[in-house]
């Protein structure tokens, strides 16, 4: 059964109700980390958050190098604060460990191949150009390297997670990469016990309500670590209990504080589905499976009506607009005004006119 008071509080708290951001890098650091596998998707994950950022505005974030887009953890893509991404990717690379020796093993790549990649990758980078993806896998096949079956995409991913390389800005509908420490700059240097700290602390107050178990998932950690993380920070986090499970949230944010009814638009992958283990507390068991109907890891955008996901939706973009169709799990006619009004907001992101569609 959803949970009003769970689904309330974590609009508050992921600012999507009506406390928001102030910037696009105040929503990155504010939850700890968005996650990005579907860019379209993620910047306006990003832009829903702030009080009036547009895709300009998220997109100007990221070419500033006040957002980076790499792999922290999970082995999965992230928008991450700058300077925080070399920490991160310390305190969670060693739980990736196996999984890298699986994959190299099925790939046949081993050390000297890394070590080769590495530095021709690095030559083809030292200038401080951004080059796409593409021609980084040109690079690596004129040295004889085959990029097939998933081996370039593995060494650029391996690369990233291991502290080396980031996405740059997107030349069109392509990707860059750049070496991280030339692009960013100064990274912040934390001890472990540090960055749990650091971390448990912007998981919660951007994500909580929320378990030490939906921490543990969301990072990666074993759910020892994710207890000692939240132990070192539970002194200015609040715990609350519901539904006979134990909750921590920022200490800020009052226990009974309800947002007014409202609908959102929310991206595909957004962090408010995808920044927990369990998800009942959002969405009825049943509707579950339509957010991810293929299961091809691929999550549907969702229509959030007074916080529960109540369907999902999809944009096109045509010449005169964006037009916006809408697959709700039940009859919302009497929401139907809301849920245009959020089209709109969704609209003006983009910077375009919105094509209306049917209910």
């Amino acid at each position: 059964m959803t949970n009003p008071t769970i689904a309330s509080l974590r609009l508050s708290s992921q600012g999507i109700g009506s406390k928001k951001f102030n910037t696009p890098e105040q929503v990155v650091k504010g939850l700890g980390a968005v996650q990005a596998q579907d860019f379209g998707q993620a910047v306006w994950g990003v832009g829903l958050r702030t009080a009036s950022a547009g895709l300009p505005d998220v997109e100007l974030a990221i070419a500033e190098r006040k957002i980076v887009l790499t792999w922290p953890m999970r082995g999965t893509i992230f928008m991450v604060p700058a300077e925080d991404v070399l920490w991160m990717q310390k305190l969670t690379a060693p739980r990736l460990q196996a999984h890298d020796k699986r994959k190299q093993a099925e790939l046949g790549l081993d050390g000297e191949i890394l070590k080769r990649c590495r530095s021709l990758i690095e030559r083809a980078l030292h200038d401080g150009t951004p080059v796409p993806r593409p021609d980084l896998m040109t690079v690596l096949e004129e040295d004889g390297i085959s990029t097939k079956n998933g081996l370039g995409n593995y060494v650029l991913g391996y690369l990233s997670r291991n502290g080396m390389l980031c996405f740059g800005p997107r030349e069109g509908n392509q990707q860059t990469f750049v070496l991280l420490e030339a692009w960013v700059g100064q990274l912040k240097e934390l001890t472990t016990e540090e960055a749990l700290a650091e971390l448990a602390l912007r998981y919660f107050t951007g994500h909580g309500p929320a378990t030490v178990q939906d921490f543990a998932w969301w990072t990666g950690l074993s759910l020892s670590e994710a207890k000692r993380g939240v132990e070192s920070v539970s002194n200015v986090l609040q715990k609350i209990k519901l539904d006979n499970a134990v909750y921590w949230m920022s200490a800020s944010l009052p226990e009974h504080q309800q947002e007014q009814p409202v609908v959102h638009l929310l991206p595909g992958f957004d962090e408010y589905y995808l920044g927990y283990k369990a998800r009942d507390a959002v969405i009825e068991p049943e509707h579950d499976p339509k957010i991810a109907p293929y299961r091809n890891g691929v999550f549907q955008p969702m229509i959030v009506v007074d916080g529960r996901i109540a369907g999902v939706w999809r944009r096109e973009i045509k010449r005169n607009g964006v037009e916006v169709t809408f697959a709700p799990f039940t009859l919302l006619e009497e929401r139907k005004e809301d849920i245009l009004a959020a089209a709109q907001g969704y609209a003006k992101f983009l910077g375009l006119p919105l094509i209306e569609s049917d209910i």
